[in-house]
């Protein structure tokens, strides 16, 4: 029993101890067999990363061989493009010898080119010079025309055409320095000066013949006025000596009658004393200031003088048929002194000329309350007319085709019964 235990015992052991070997068997194996498995995988992934490797160096080394080949074709290009440009010695020649050709063609060309350029610069030369003594006649012939041209009132248009001769001068290159352009200037200054002055005498001399004319005519009428009042005067006187006659001789008279030709024999006398007293006084006058709205227009007013014993009548000569409407009398200022009133006015208001370029003219853009200040300031209190009446101009202004047509018929029917008859002829 024991043996059998024994045996048992020992064959369970045997049988442990077996499995237990080959458990420690196969676990060996699968540990050779998984590091086997490990060392071929790794030499797997080693031998694909190689092949990469030699597939990409294949790669790079096709490359390296294609820009080898490219490299290589270049080359000979350049091979044969340097072959096909080796000169021989004819060629160098021939070309030597065209180039000697060239040559000789250029330097004759050069030396045509020379002369022809000498030839048109003595050309060149000849046209400056000619050009310069056209331009200079040009100038001075202007010069003259315009110096020959100045009157007293044209100095700034022919400054503008002398000016416009100077630039057109320059432009075709004649110089003209600015001391000469001055130059000129101030003679055309100085000739205007002159026929200002020569204007200024003529006028004068004019203005001295018609004071003469005017002195003489006012001496007419002041004479005839004189013998009118002296006749005057003899009537009265012999109708008044008349009349004392029948007083004395018992008549019946009129005690009234002898007292008003008393009466008109004192103002014959003194009429006639006046206008002997005016006889004596060659520069009395009147100063008169009108305006003439239509013609005109607004604060133009002219200043003048007469020696008229009526200045209304040389206002209505004024206007006559050189304005369309009449003149309105604003003042009229009797002066024993009229012409230096006058000319007092004009120097006063010599800034306010309508007309600037002649200062002969005596019309003034100015307001009629400024004038009666220097008349007062240089004469005396006057009384004056401020409103501008200008009735023919105003009803002008307001008048229907209608009306106009009326009135021009009626100056027509007019003229057609005044016109001589032609009855005869």
């Amino acid at each position: 029993m024991g043996t059998a235990i024994a045996i048992l015992v020992t064959l369970f052991t045997g049988l442990i101890g077996g499995g237990l070997l080959t458990f420690l068997g196969m676990w060996a194996w699968r540990s050779r067999v998984a590091t086997q498995a490990a060392q071929s995988r790794e030499q797997s992934e080693s031998a694909e990363k190689q092949r990469k490797t030699n597939e990409a160096d294949r790669q790079r080394l096709q490359g390296v061989d294609a820009q080898l080949r490219e490299l290589q074709t270049s080359l000979l290009r350049k091979e044969e493009a340097f072959k096909a440009r080796a000169i021989t010695y004819e060629d160098l020649r021939r070309e030597n010898e065209l180039c000697k050709r060239d040559l000789r063609n250029i330097e004759m060309s050069v030396r045509k080119s020379r002369m022809d350029t000498e030839q048109l610069a003595l050309r060149q030369q000849e046209n400056d010079t000619r050009s310069q003594e056209l331009a200079s006649r040009y100038l001075k012939e202007n010069v003259k025309h315009i110096g020959n041209s100045v009157t007293s009132r044209n100095y700034t248009a022919l400054k503008q055409r002398l000016l416009d001769v100077i630039e057109r001068c320059r432009k075709i290159g004649f110089a003209i320095a600015s001391q000469e352009e001055a130059q000129l200037l101030r003679d055309l200054q100085q000739e205007f000066e002159l026929a200002v002055r020569a204007e200024m005498e003529r006028e004068e001399q004019a203005r001295i013949r018609a004071r003469i004319r005017e002195e003489e005519r006012v001496q007419r009428e002041l004479e005839k006025e004189i013998k009118q009042a002296e006749r005057e005067k003899e009537a009265v006187q012999a109708a008044l000596d008349q009349a004392l006659a029948l007083a004395k001789e018992g008549a019946e008279s009129n005690g009234f009658e002898i007292q008003q030709l008393r009466a008109k024999l004192a103002d014959a006398e003194l009429r006639s004393e006046r206008a002997k007293s005016r006889a004596q006084l060659t520069r009395s006058g009147h100063v008169y200031i009108i305006s003439n709205l239509g013609s005109f227009g607004d604060d133009v007013f002219k200043i003048g003088m007469t020696r008229r014993a009526e200045p209304k009548d040389r206002v209505i000569e004024l206007g006559g048929a050189s304005v369309p409407f009449p003149f309105d009398i604003h003042m009229v200022i009797f002066s024993e002194d009229a012409p230096a009133l006058e000319n007092m006015l004009h120097r006063a208001l010599h800034r306010k000329r309508v007309n600037r370029v002649n200062p002969r003219k005596e019309f003034f853009k100015v307001s009629l309350s400024e004038i009666a200040g220097f008349v007062t300031q240089h004469h005396g209190t006057v009384e004056y007319i401020a409103d501008m009446e200008a009735l023919e101009f105003r009803q002008s202004q307001q008048m229907s085709d209608e009306d106009a047509q009326v009135i021009e018929q009626a100056f027509d029917y007019e003229d057609e019964e005044t016109e001589p008859s032609l009855d005869g002829i």
